[in-house]
């Protein structure tokens, strides 16, 4: 009786089944695949210098010079050091700047900063009273005029104070320092009810304005900030150049400096104008 021999076989068997598969890498539509348009981009980030605006209690940005010019090998060579709060010129406040279990700045979701946006104009309103707070109404309005606003959307106000930087008194309402300064803030901002109806009811990923924070100049308790970063959402301060963007129909990149364990940082923001 002849007897087959299985065992090369099961062998060969085991080899194939234990060969990798091969990953074929995705590749993005060939529109995805080239940048934007010069003239789609809208940079809304102020420049950081000497007379950046930062809240009345802090020092502000300080660029100390290096070495800058040709070096003793005979390249050039230019180098600085930096001096910044986290919170001041163009910035995110992360969920941790109000709430103990707030997530810091490297810790926020990256699907919070970059996405699609809105453009909610509020300069009417904030002409006529400096320390407006932006109610549910407002965008209740714009609703109808617009469409729901969209969940995981980032929405931005703008309140028309950006054409006041950096002029800290038309800016900020004072350009008095130190405690007494902060007692005369007058700017607008986000009401606190508002801030809830924005996380909670249509669910947006972030929010951001032209002032110098989402609370009004008057605030003392910073309800709004609380609102927010308790429910994990993430503010943007002094945006600029809102007056450059369309009611919607673009999409924002938001990325701050990556500070393990901060409460905020600055911020170079984007928008991208659809075709």
């Amino acid at each position: 009786m002849t007897t087959v021999r299985w065992l090369p076989l099961v062998i060969v068997l085991s080899l194939v089944g234990c060969a990798p598969t091969a990953r074929v890498a995705p590749r993005l539509p060939a529109d995805r695949m080239k940048p934007p348009a010069a003239e789609r981009i809208v940079d809304l980030t102020h420049p950081f210098v000497s007379q950046t605006i930062y809240w009345p209690t802090e020092t502000g940005f300080v660029m100390t010079p290096g070495h800058h010019g040709v070096t003793d090998k005979g390249y050039f060579y230019a180098s600085n050091a930096i001096c910044t709060p986290e919170h001041g010129g163009t910035h995110v406040d992360a969920p941790l700047h109000f709430w103990a279990e707030g997530a810091a700045v490297d810790a926020i979701p990256l699907t919070r900063l970059i996405g699609p946006a809105v453009l909610v104009d509020v300069s009417a309103p904030a002409k006529a009273n400096r320390d407006y707070e932006v109610a549910v109404e407002d965008f209740v309005a714009w609703e109808r005029r617009n469409g729901p606003i969209p969940a995981g959307a980032i929405v931005l106000l703008r309140t028309g104070f950006g054409a006041a930087w950096p002029n800290r008194r038309r800016y900020l309402g004072t350009d008095e320092r130190g405690a007494k300064g902060v007692a005369q803030l007058h700017f607008p901002g986000l009401s606190a009810a508002a801030a809830v109806w924005l996380a909670d009811v249509r669910k947006i990923h972030a929010v951001g304005l032209d002032t110098a924070s989402i609370d009004h100049g008057p605030s003392t308790l910073f309800a709004t900030h609380v609102a927010l970063f308790r429910r994990g959402v993430p503010a943007f301060e002094n945006v600029a150049n809102l007056d450059r963007l369309p009611t919607k129909g673009f999409t924002v990149i938001a990325l701050p400096m990556k500070i393990a364990g901060g409460s905020g940082g600055p911020l170079r923001i984007v928008a991208i104008v659809d075709e």
